[in-house]
């Protein structure tokens, strides 16, 4: 029991910046909105825990890829030893580098983002829920996050629009990126 501890606090010590830079922008854009609308009180917990649920949930598109969708790759095998094993460091290590080159996670592409997008306009203008509106707001930051850094560090977007029956230029997928960026500043407005 005293292992996992160890291994927890291990984690959370040497924090990934992939996990900081996350929490970094969703503390940022939740402080503003809290700000912005007056959501001082305590009644407004529940679209911070949303928030914090939100920027997590993304990360289960490699647990799926792991167990259910590709079990027997040689990586989704290292990935599930290193779990049974509590190495949760590693696992994270090879998790994030992984990222780059797989083109099979559901989250991560832009249909799935799109769809999403569609989702979170139907709850943001429907949904009494600020937990629910926490969470795919979060949701969709972490998505446009990890676009970002694709960008950033591969200088394309190019795995996002991998399953696409279209292709875009460099450009056009730039813009798509802004794109998303006006998407989530628009509909936080609506909250």
């Amino acid at each position: 029991m005293l292992s996992i501890f160890g291994q927890v606090y291990w984690y959370y010590a040497n924090m990934k910046k992939d996990v900081l830079t996350h929490f970094t922008f969703a503390i940022a854009l939740f402080t503003l909105i809290t700000v912005f609308k007056g959501w001082l009180e305590l009644t407004y917990l529940a679209f911070w825990i949303g928030g914090i649920i939100g920027t997590l949930l993304p990360d289960v598109d490699y647990l799926i890829h792991v167990y259910v969708l590709n079990p027997t790759d040689s990586e989704s095998q290292k990935t599930s030893s290193l779990v049974s094993q509590k190495q949760f460091g590693k696992t994270w290590d090879l998790l994030t580098r992984a990222r780059y080159g797989n083109s099979e996670l559901l989250f991560h592409s832009v249909l799935f983002q799109i769809l999403f997008w569609l989702f979170t306009f139907l709850v943001i203008t429907s949904s009494g829920s600020l937990l629910a509106k926490g969470i795919v707001l979060a949701f969709s930051l972490h998505l446009i996050i990890d676009q970002a850094s694709d960008l950033i560090e591969t200088g394309t977007l190019e795995i996002w629009f991998k399953k696409m029956p279209f292709n875009l230029d460099a450009k056009q997928k730039k813009l798509y990126l802004v794109g998303n960026i006006l998407l989530l500043i628009i509909f936080s407005s609506f909250l």
